[in-house]
């Protein structure tokens, strides 16, 4: 009885982790209410305010052809660089469905950081999330600075 119960208890566990991970990747295509306040203002962006031509909303609607309205745009103080993917305006700097350029999607344990894909687990300048760098003389493990 004890090994079909642990046997179980693994099984459902995986599967507990990975609908978390599928959630997490389809949650990051998910519009929200997150604005970039784009560093030049484009003169094609018609407002009544000269904020509203400066600010262009997560996954704002982008055709490559015709209205490409964020292709190679800088944002957010260089922070960001929006590029028009497939129809909507995507951060290729720390979008992990398009890291980098259009439809480069991370792996699983690695973040879009500055537009690589980069393992969190054990890197000193990326440590559990994007440019969180560790003391000197102490190592990454695990996503945390100093894990003992």
């Amino acid at each position: 009885m004890a090994p079909s119960l642990l046997k179980l208890t693994t099984i459902l566990s995986i599967f507990v982790l990975l609908i978390l991970h599928t959630q997490k990747s389809l949650s990051t295509d998910i519009e929200d209410d997150e604005e970039y306040v784009l560093d030049t203002p484009l003169p094609n962006l018609r407002s009544r305010s000269r904020f509203l031509a400066r600010v262009i909303k997560k996954g704002a609607h982008c055709n490559p052809s015709t209205y490409n309205i964020c292709n190679g745009v800088s944002a957010n103080n260089g922070t960001s660089l929006l590029q028009c993917c497939k129809t909507h305006c995507r951060n290729v700097l720390g979008d992990e469905n398009n890291c980098g350029h259009c439809g480069n999607k991370c792996s699983f344990g690695k973040l879009c950081c500055q537009g690589s894909c980069v393992s969190v687990a054990n890197n000193n300048d990326h440590c559990g999330k994007c440019n969180k760098i560790c003391a000197p003389g102490t190592s990454c493990s695990y996503g945390s600075c100093g894990y003992a």
